[in-house]
């Protein structure tokens, strides 16, 4: 084995000394020129880790942006913040600048938009939102912040176990939430448990159950009554399908979820108020997170099925009332119609937008080439400023993007994206406090 493929697997091990350490020793292989990477504007606001559900540990996912070429990585985890540390440690010692955030479902219940769909399949009134940028010092608080959901979203997801035996049991599965779910998760370390995790415990005891291929499909189709693309038929039919276990989780999370799915309560889904509010106190970024309708899930884990479009000027006057300062998509998923006129309206209402790709499964790329398209091009601005803004507010809160003691306060929205673009981009990524210098120059 060579030295950087030990080093790729060490990045992702369960030891998080190891894992910085093999940061370390890459980012040293990389400035020396042993590492062949290609170099690219993109960037990524949006990458899940184990500290929710992906097969990247923070670390690795560092790696992964950093030698797919681009120039930003940013760690969003489902209800926890526990990757933020280890990422932006492993940011510097590769050599990639890093952001830092989380997800968040909140409640719509009181508000006009309480009956409707909004950017969440599974249930009306219950939206997800993105909270980017979070200053350092703020992380603590951000973890304290989020401890009581995931204790009451854990009472929700046994109880999920429970109903989903119910309907597998009879074909000989064992489901146990504490022996089969849990340890597939990092909640012991601050990180979530989300459907995925159930969903993952149930595709590895079918492929145990079933194998690879025609019995498997089979069982799915007849005795479980979901219905398969050709696409996805033929890559569950394919025993060397290295994304197997994530492709068969997609078509349980597209297919089969909404049958044991138990709605959240809202001490789960807190009101969005309280959760923009608390964004703001902290000086980090709250973004809604827009989805749009979907003709056809690119991930294969969402329905063809109508969200916010229909409404989309309620709800971001909404969206602007509330509080929020930006609005965060992801191109790929979006039809150029769909990007055109989400901008114009974002615009107009003076918010930010913050791009995306939520990286999930073995099967997606990091890279997002949509973004070097013109009519997105401005979104790698806006994520140089996004590091910025968190750089600098985590040395002086006043330095944030939309602090009211920001030096530039009384310039227009997209001339301080530009300048802290400008910021960003300036700084070592190896040594982020680098920005320091650079900013204090143009106050």
């Amino acid at each position: 084995m060579s030295t950087i493929a030990r080093l790729e697997r060490e990045i992702n091990g369960s030891s998080r000394t190891l894992r910085l350490k093999a940061a370390q020793e890459l980012g040293e292989l990389s400035r020396a020129g042993k590492v062949e990477r290609p170099v690219s504007q993109e960037v990524n606001n949006h990458v899940h880790t184990t500290y929710s559900f992906s097969p990247y540990e923070p670390a690795a996912a560092a790696w992964a942006a950093y030698k797919a070429g681009l120039g930003i990585v940013g760690s969003v985890d489902h209800d926890s913040i526990g990757a933020a540390e280890e990422m932006m440690e492993a940011g510097a010692l590769i050599g990639i600048a890093t952001t830092v955030g989380f997800e968040v479902r909140v409640s719509f219940l009181d508000t006009p938009l309480a009956k409707r769909k909004i950017n969440n399949p599974d249930s009306e009134g219950i939206a997800y939102i993105c909270i980017h940028g979070v200053p350092a010092q703020h992380i603590d608080e951000v973890k304290a912040f989020l401890a009581p959901i995931t204790a009451v979203r854990n009472e929700r997801n046994r109880a999920q176990v429970r109903a989903l035996m119910g309907l597998i049991g009879q074909y000989g599965f064992d489901l146990d939430f504490d022996r089969d779910v849990l340890p597939l998760s990092r909640y012991a370390d601050g990180g979530s448990v989300t459907e995925r995790h159930i969903l993952y415990a149930m595709a590895r005891q079918t492929i145990e159950k079933y194998g690879k291929g025609d019995v498997l499909v089979t069982f799915l189709t007849r005795n479980l009554a979901i219905p398969l693309s050709s696409k996805i038929e033929a890559l569950l039919l394919d025993a060397e399908n290295p994304h197997y276990v994530y492709d068969l989780l997609g078509v349980y999370k597209g297919s089969f979820l909404d049958r044991f799915f138990i709605q959240p309560s809202r001490e789960e889904c807190i009101d969005v108020r309280e959760a923009v509010a608390f964004a703001n106190r902290i000086g980090a970024i709250a973004a809604y997170a827009y989805l749009g309708d979907v003709a056809q899930s690119p991930t294969g884990d969402k329905k063809a099925e109508q969200f916010e479009d229909s409404f989309l000027e309620e709800l971001l006057d909404l969206v602007a009332d509330i509080g929020f300062k930006a609005v965060t998509y992801m191109p790929p998923r979006n039809t150029k119609e769909q990007m055109a006129r989400l901008q114009a309206l974002v615009q107009e209402r003076g918010l930010m937008e913050i791009s995306g790709v939520d990286i999930n499964s073995s099967r997606q790329s990091m890279n997002c080439p949509e973004l070097l398209e013109e009519e997105a091009h401005h979104l790698i601005d806006a994520a140089w400023a996004l590091v910025a803004h968190e750089k600098l507010g985590g040395h002086r809160e006043g330095w944030g993007l939309f602090s009211r003691d920001n030096p530039f306060a009384g310039r227009s929205l997209s001339d301080r994206i530009a300048l802290y673009a400008q910021v960003g981009r300036a700084m070592d990524p190896s040594d982020p406090p680098s920005i320091i210098g650079i900013f204090e120059e143009l106050v």
